[in-house]
């Protein structure tokens, strides 16, 4: 029952034989490029940012790692198809036939986007990715290379691991400061010392 709602619903978001040309252009923008506005994020904070949100940012790394690791194991253990595997709607992007469920790219933004949300200081950045995931959700189903199923295994994942890095292990993003620090300090040296970096 569940596989058929996800397969009808797949139908209805997936392009058809012969898309727009601009909406095509679109999507594979939003399903490819939109990933990267995470870690350029987790960079220009880093640089710009205090000890306080460098240890959130820390602990959001650790979620997203956290997040891949338990992806793969469920792909591994419970390995679904993707669309185009089962010959199902139209595919066009190219993709690899690996397990569908869940979406590495979401898990990936929502672990980092929720895990920012757990934190005040880093709230309203952690709220903005998650609508960034959005059109990511979506534009991977429309090109055919996940199901709607896998983007919502990719969200329960997400917060699963934010949740567990918050409440489990609370500690680790401070633990991580120190030596992250250090190793950033003697790598960008000149240009902190220059001010176009935060200490």
């Amino acid at each position: 029952m569940l596989q058929e709602i996800n397969h009808g619903l797949f139908l209805l978001i997936n392009a058809p034989a012969a898309p727009s040309a601009t909406l095509l252009v679109f999507a594979r923008l939003c399903a490819a490029w939109l990933v990267l506005a995470v870690p350029l994020y987790l960079v220009v904070a880093w640089l710009r940012g205090r000890e306080g949100v460098r240890r959130v940012l820390l602990e959001a790394l650790a979620a997203s790692a956290l997040g891949f690791a338990a992806s793969a194991a469920i792909g591994a253990l419970w390995p679904q198809p993707r669309p185009f595997v089962l010959g199902l709607g139209s595919a066009l992007m190219a993709h690899a036939p690996t397990p569908s469920f869940p979406s590495n790219h979401l898990t990936g933004i929502w672990s980092v986007a929720l895990s920012l949300c757990l934190h005040a200081q880093t709230r309203r950045a952690g709220l903005a990715l998650v609508l960034l995931g959005l059109p990511v959700a979506w534009a991977r189903v429309y090109l055919g290379v996940h199901f709607p199923l896998d983007m919502a295994g990719a969200l329960l994942l997400a917060l699963a691991s934010a949740l567990a890095l918050r409440l489990l292990l609370p500690g680790l993003g401070a633990l991580a400061l120190a030596p992250a620090n250090g190793a950033y300090r003697r790598l960008f040296g000149p240009l902190i010392r220059r001010g176009w970096v935060a200490y």
